[in-house]
């Protein structure tokens, strides 16, 4: 199908109708008229705006609304968090959400709102918390797209959503609304946007305004507001790949699926045995308690943490990791491996000494000389000898060696449990193990 028609056909699903835009208009007229009026009666002087796509008119359906209170830059910080965060609970009946800045999560008139406090700033010279960019954000693009570009920056969110590289939280570790903004400000168009992505190296560089200090990413792209922010950074090098991936893919074959993928239907467990059998690989996994005092992104970063961490620790342990999932529940955590064999063989090489070290040589000779499985022998520069394993189930390797990992620091070692093969098929989400063991993109399912 030609790309155009396939882009045309989407816009009309994901642009937002004419009645839908004009509720929002007046939901938003009507809290910001409230917001304004709750400082105006306290004698606050605090500039209240919205922020975000819906007041970059890049929004998709089922918006929800970013409203930060710009306080004066005299108040101390910790005023503007405390005033703030009650205005959030005042007006919108507010949860408290921690992040990198904290802030209040409610409803007003059923649309969801987040409400931001930060500093009204004159430059972002000046920025003292983690969120005062984001006014400034909001005017750079507003300045810089028109409304045929803001529908392509629809089509670039869409897009992201549907091959899985949207999202700038942890558990996404991809592409932010703003970083889709950012790709239609410089290449003006989202089919244009993916044909450059297409041969982006490792370390790619993308300067729209100023060039700024060097990153170390595999994207960076310097924020036009702030020469000294990746606002790529957020992007792992999966989802960098992964972009590049279904950029090539949707220019060789345009289709709706990229930005509609089917939903994955999880398999069985007599169909998820099938496919190891096949293979010959192999289940563990492990599951830890939930910890409820740690917010649910630093929890993700931690679970990213232990899943690297114990894939690194068994290759020490001569256990190949063909693929690695995670999963934050409710009450726990769960990480899955699917590993060559679960159980390695009695013996392995051990490496000695450099041959050329003359008294670390005859010590080894001297220390392995009655070796049952063979004398030590030399190979290239090094001495060699056939050794006992000590360790060579899996399922023993999780429970002695996953607190030596260096797991996350909130992951608490004390409420391991670990399944074997067998119990994993039975014991872990269906969807996950799917997820594992059938890794097709989006677009192929």
């Amino acid at each position: 199908m030609d790309a155009e028609l396939v882009e045309l056909s989407v816009l009309s699903e994901i642009v937002p109708s004419k009645e839908e835009m004009l509720f929002l208009d007046g939901v938003a007229e009507r809290l910001l008229g409230k917001v304004r009026a709750y400082y105006k009666e306290r004698n606050l002087d605090v500039d209240v705006r919205l922020a975000g796509s819906y007041a970059k008119g890049s929004y998709l359906s089922d918006q929800d609304f970013d409203l930060f209170m710009l306080f004066p830059m005299s108040m101390p910080k910790e005023d503007v968090v405390r005033i703030g965060l009650q205005a959030g609970k005042d007006i919108v009946n507010g949860e408290l959400v921690y992040s990198d800045h904290p802030y209040t999560t409610g409803y007003f008139e059923g649309v969801e709102v987040d409400m931001v406090p930060c500093y009204h700033l004159p430059s972002t010279d000046q920025i003292r918390t983690a969120v005062d960019r984001t006014p400034f954000h909001t005017e750079y693009i507003n300045s810089h797209l028109n409304a045929d570009q803001k529908d392509q920056v629809r089509l670039m969110k869409k897009f992201m959503k549907g091959i899985g590289a949207y999202g700038a939280e942890q558990d996404s570790r991809g592409f932010s609304g703003y970083m889709c903004e950012l790709l239609i400000v410089k290449y003006g168009a989202f089919r244009k946007a993916l044909e450059k992505a297409v041969n982006w190296e490792v370390g790619e560089t993308i300067v729209i305004e100023q060039e700024g200090p060097h990153f170390k990413s595999p994207l960076v792209v310097y924020d036009p507001v702030d020469r000294n922010r990746n606002a790529a950074s957020s992007i792992h090098i999966d989802t960098f790949n992964l972009f590049k991936t279904a950029a090539k893919a949707y220019l060789d074959a345009p289709s709706e699926r990229f930005f509609f993928p089917n939903p994955r239907i999880p398999l069985d467990p007599s169909e998820l045995e099938w496919i190891c059998a096949k293979k010959g690989s192999r289940l563990v996994s492990v599951k830890f308690d939930r910890p409820q005092d740690v917010n649910e992104d630093n929890l993700q970063a931690q679970l990213w943490r232990t899943q690297y961490a114990i894939e690194k620790k068994f290759g020490e342990f001569d256990f190949k990791v063909l693929g690695a999932v995670h999963m934050l529940g409710e009450f726990d955590m769960t990480v899955v491996f699917e590993l060559e064999t679960d159980m390695l063989s009695p013996t392995h090489v051990h490496r000695g000494p450099p041959v050329r070290v003359q008294k670390a040589s005859a010590d080894f000779l001297e220390a392995w000389k009655d070796n049952p499985y063979g004398k030590p022998y030399q190979s290239g520069d090094y001495w060699y000898v056939e050794s006992e394993r000590h360790m060579r189930k899996a399922t023993e390797f999780l429970e002695t060696e996953t607190s030596l990992a260096g797991i996350g620091r909130n992951v608490d070692v004390e409420t391991l449990v670990v399944y074997d093969h067998f119990q994993t098929l039975s014991a872990v989400d269906p969807g996950l193990l799917t997820e594992l063991l059938d890794p097709r993109y989006p677009w192929e399912i």
